[in-house]
């Protein structure tokens, strides 16, 4: 697996350095790879349509 270069802190995150982060990065086979600021070392790979998917499911409220 080719790890992504240019990661992009999610803009809930808030400003800052701080460690209570999500990153998200692009690969070049077009996965979209999910790591946590604190944790950089462990990644989550997904295509751009299951991580449509689980958003729209987290918006829905449905695991409230």
């Amino acid at each position: 697996m080719s790890a992504p270069k240019d990661w992009q802190k999610s803009t809930f995150s808030g400003g800052g350095d701080g460690n209570a982060c999500v990153e998200l990065a692009m690969a070049p086979n077009q996965d979209i790879h999910l790591r946590e600021s604190d944790h950089p070392a462990t990644e989550l790979a997904v295509g751009p349509a299951l991580l449509a998917h689980l958003l729209r499911t987290v918006k829905s409220g449905q695991f409230s």
